[in-house]
């Protein structure tokens, strides 16, 4: 979830009101976002830099605020402060207009074929009349690098420009040319760089380095110009100086390049729907027409509202209340989605509701009744249990045996279900045979390479992990495992298994035996004969990862179901065990 830091006083002055801490959590919980820490500018770089330096009491607070990754809205002072007075009554729902431009004063952005091999997608628009101070031009510029982490998935979908519109003349290109032919100085320079130089140039830079992949190998670069030839921005690695927006900037050109065009219009709705309320004319956006040269064309921003029907009985079933008509127009309108009442195909009681160009993340029935859920509270919605939902047996039994370990004085553990080959097979003394282990196809890491084939090796890292804790350690874990399964549509097929260990300064073999033991009574299951296949028996077993002739299998109605013994001496050297180890493993689905 992506986290916005803004200043509690410039966010409070926006609100209109002042809030005391927990006055604001409760406001950020009714809303469905998260005040996840509070903070000083001052204290983030100490902290970065490792200082160990007193706070003063003159430093400005910071609110870092956790919003939901799809609501793109949240991502700025303005975007925020906006929503939350319109939730908590103070205004109205904006409505967002595109200015009165006769056609020959609407500016172009004229689109080469050539660019469909690299970034095939620009739209553009402009702010006019913005007035600029410090911080609402700080936040201008952390929306955009937050969209470019978020949506724009660091520039490889949607890349944004902006630029001061005072300094450049339409109508503008956006073209395709070998990076030998691009010369501009870029932001921040003062030289003059041909494209090719400034891929080698920006491969120190911590920020853009990171972006270059991008278009580097390719045998074009994508360029936008002005009508004087002078290049507005390398997207999606850098503007140029020249038309750099400043603090007396007071008209700006937007424009975003994409490999994905829906995401490029919700990129540039952000920018402007929350930005346009600085603008002269407020929440008004002058459009721009982007031509391209097979003679289509398109007029953006597209700021027009979305109108969706939905059901008064979806909504009140989805959530499990009963709502009144009124008040669920009551409530979308406090999330700034306007509705009013219809009468629905089917003859029903609903509404047609209309989502503004702010709220992208608004695309079916679902997202409108959440937004109700959200705006009634959740805390006022009865815990009910759907009748129809009942847990799987296995889920049960899984239950049951863990309450039972427990009661035992072992200690419940998650271990990740991913690992390495190394921990799943080497360090066991095992062997791969390549034909067990769930492989994972470009693993990030050697980490995360297979899907463990056993619970055994979690529970012997987190023992290594906290060898220094008071003896005995006493864990244990009941999750799946995945084994390959040719049988099986996807290939392979999941176990859900236990396992348990005991780790003291003597091997504890009989604790161990005891909770099999144990286990088996409460299962039900009587210690028998071998030939007798209506409860369990023991059996001497030579598995690699336990001491020889300290291990057995169990063996359940004539199948064997798991193993336990002492663990090998190897195998703690390479967990960095010091003192002996005990394990059992069992396959829980063999009791069904």
């Amino acid at each position: 979830m992506p986290t916005v830091s803004v200043g509690r006083d410039r966010l409070h002055e926006a609100l209109g009101q002042v809030y005391s801490q927990e006055e604001f959590e409760e406001l950020c919980f009714q809303f469905g976002i998260e005040l996840d820490d509070v903070t000083t500018e001052k204290a983030i770089i100490r902290k970065e830099k490792h200082l160990d330096v007193e706070a003063s009491e003159d430093e400005e607070v910071i609110y870092k605020i956790e919003v939901p990754a799809n609501r793109y809205d949240l991502l700025c002072l303005e975007g925020l402060s906006q929503a939350l007075r319109v939730f908590i009554g103070k205004d109205e729902i904006p409505t967002y207009s595109l200015a009165n431009v006769n056609k020959d004063s609407l500016i172009q952005m004229h689109v080469k074929q050539e660019t469909s091999c690299i970034r095939p997608f620009v739209v553009c628009a402009v702010l006019r009349g913005l007035t600029f101070n410090q911080t609402n031009y700080n936040s201008f510029i952390d929306l955009q690098d937050r969209l470019h982490q978020n949506i724009c998935r660091r520039r490889t979908l949607v890349a944004i420009g902006t630029h001061d519109l005072d300094t450049i003349k339409g109508p503008f290109s956006y073209e395709a040319l070998p990076p030998k032919d691009i010369k501009f100085v870029p932001l921040k320079q003062e030289k003059e760089f041909r494209a090719d130089e400034l891929m080698e140039f920006y491969k120190s830079d911590l920020k853009l380095n990171k972006f270059l992949h991008i278009i580097e190998n390719s045998p074009v670069f994508p360029v936008i110009y002005d009508c004087k030839r002078t290049v507005l921005s390398l997207p999606p690695i850098i503007n140029g100086a020249h038309s750099a927006i400043t603090l007396d900037t007071k008209n700006v050109f937007i424009e975003c390049t994409a490999t994905d065009f829906t995401k490029a219009k919700i990129v540039l709705n952000t920018m402007v729907t929350a930005f346009s309320v600085y603008c002269k004319n407020k929440f008004e956006v002058e459009p721009v027409k982007v031509v391209y040269s097979d003679g289509r064309s398109y007029v953006c921003p597209d700021l027009s509202v979305y109108d969706m029907d939905v059901s008064l009985s979806y909504i009140n079933g989805a959530i499990g209340v009963s709502l009144e008509a009124d008040q669920v127009i009551n409530l979308l309108n406090k999330m700034q989605l306007s509705a009013k009442h219809s009468t629905l195909k089917d003859g029903s009681c609903g509404f047609s509701v209309s989502v503004p160009p702010t709220r992208s993340d608004v695309i079916h029935a679902c997202d409108v009744m959440e937004d109700v859920a959200i705006a009634y509270g959740f805390n006022e919605i009865p815990t009910r249990i759907p009748a129809s939902l009942k847990p799987l047996p296995l889920n049960e039994l899984s239950d049951l045996i863990a309450l039972e370990i427990a009661m035992e004085g072992y200690t419940q553990v998650l271990t990740f279900i991913l690992g390495s080959r190394k921990e799943n097979f080497s360090m066991l003394n095992r062997e791969n045979d390549q034909s067990t282990a769930v492989k994972i196809d470009n693993p990030r890491s050697a980490d995360v390479e297979i899907v463990r084939t056993s619970l055994i090796p979690g529970l012997l890292k987190t023992t290594g992990h906290h060898k220094d804790q008071p003896k005995p350690i006493k864990i244990f874990e009941i999750g799946d495992i995945a084994l390959l399964d040719e049988e099986k549509d996807v290939g392979a097929r999941n176990h859900r298994r236990l396992a348990a260990l005991y780790c003291n300064s003597h091997s504890g073999f009989e604790a161990i035996h005891g909770l099999v033991d144990r286990i088996m009574e409460k299962i039900g299951a009587p210690f028998v004969l071998p030939e007798d296949e209506s409860g369990y028996y023991l059996k001497l077993s030579n598995d690699s990862e336990f001491l020889p002739g300290r291990q057995a299998s169990v063996i359940y109605k004539g199948k064997p179901i798991g193993k336990f013994g002492i663990v090998h001496p190897e195998v703690l050297n390479n967990f960095k065990i010091p003192d002996p180890c005990t394990l059992v493993e069992l396959d829980v689905g063999s009791f069904l």
